[in-house]
């Protein structure tokens, strides 16, 4: 029986927003490659429409790598917001390596003192905003990509050419009856997706560690995995871009999961610390009915059989994502250009429980 059997094309939705090689290669582990067949016929016949490259790994190991796109392995896939979660492994770096006092560091003590000085729409409240308030998408500044009338939709941050200062402006969150609020909500905090927020981590991180950002992400974080040559995105003002869109490779994602899959070891080394792995992979928000939310990782409920597991997931615009399935001791990459399909979330979220958690 297909793993999302019995689930609504509403329910899947919901889920999903919450939440040079031509040919298969295989190494060996448990899973069966011929079981992934299906799956590699399905997209080559359109059924999930532009998806460009599907890894599947089982206890470290690849199972299942196919391109289906002309850039191959080698490619740096823009897969948008699901890099967001690349932030967070910064900040838990930050933080052991003594450059960030914690989660509870408030952003305006760390970034340049001209970020309050100039700062409209003054409030305590927005002084008071820390870390952990941007890693959980729940800050009290009025910012809502999901809500296209809201001041700090990301649509209207791309218009000008300072985006934290754009984030530092907006005024305080209203909490209208039917809106809870942070104190009445899951966990005590009120979840909008703001990509503002987290681009102005960004800077945070980057003025906390007194280094630019990608030399510090390539030195501490990539450089220990064999991850080179990423292709950042910079804001007008040249600001590395925590937000989204870094171009990696899909085996990059890969390692970067599994990381995580590992409790923050690769390579025989500690190099994120554990507790830091298992916070980040924990319940602080509720993002919707069918996901909570991290430190930057979404935490999907994903129905299999008669109950549900919580797969964390990195996600991005286009249904691009990298799974973690830590009952099955699995990471799953799916990288896609369905930047313009209707509902492409669904799609990526169809593949993964219909064709390839069956096959693990």
């Amino acid at each position: 029986m297909r793993a999302c059997a019995g689930v609504s094309v509403r329910g899947m939705k919901r889920l999903l927003l919450t939440c040079g090689l031509a040919a298969t290669t295989f190494t060996a582990t448990a899973a069966d490659p011929a079981k992934f067949d299906h799956a590699t016929k399905a997209v080559e016949n359109g059924d999930f429409k532009a998806i460009t490259s599907i890894l599947v790994a089982q206890d470290g190991k690849i199972v299942y790598e196919h391109y289906f796109d002309e850039g191959g392995a080698q490619a740096r896939r823009n897969t948008r917001s699901a890099t967001k979660t690349i932030a967070g492994m910064l900040t838990g770096l930050a933080i052991q390596d003594g450059k960030l006092a914690g989660t509870s560091a408030r952003i305006f003590d760390v970034l340049p003192p001209a970020r309050r000085e100039h700062m409209q729409n003054r409030d305590p409240r927005k002084d008071a905003t820390t870390v952990e308030d941007l890693l959980t998408m729940s800050s009290l500044v009025e910012c809502d990509d999901e809500n296209q009338f809201s001041r700090g939709n990301e649509e209207r941050m791309y218009l000008i050419e300072d985006w934290v200062q754009f984030y530092a402006d907006l005024p305080v969150q209203g909490f209208p009856a039917w809106l809870p609020k942070p104190k009445d909500s899951p966990h005590g905090r009120s979840f909008r997706y703001c990509t503002a927020g987290v681009s102005t981590l960004g800077e945070v991180l980057q003025t906390a560690v007194g280094e630019p950002l990608p030399a510090y992400a390539q030195r501490r974080l990539f450089d220990p995995l064999g991850i080179q040559a990423p292709e950042w995105q910079f804001s007008p003002l040249g600001l590395p871009q925590a937000g989204g869109g870094l171009g990696l490779r899909t085996r990059d994602l890969w390692k970067l999961g599994q990381l995580y899959l590992d409790g923050g070891r690769a390579n025989g080394k500690q190099l994120l610390p554990e507790d830091w792995v298992r916070n980040s992979l924990s319940a602080h928000a509720m993002a919707r009915e069918d996901a909570d939310y991290g430190y930057l990782w979404w935490l999907m409920k994903i129905p299999v059989g008669d109950k549900a597991i919580v797969a964390p997931a990195m996600a991005g615009t286009g249904g691009n994502a990298v799974f973690l399935l830590q009952d099955k001791h699995a990471v799953v990459v799916i990288t896609t250009t369905n930047y313009n399909e209707r509902q492409p979330h669904q799609l990526t979220y169809k593949l993964l429980t219909q064709e390839l958690i069956p096959a693990l």
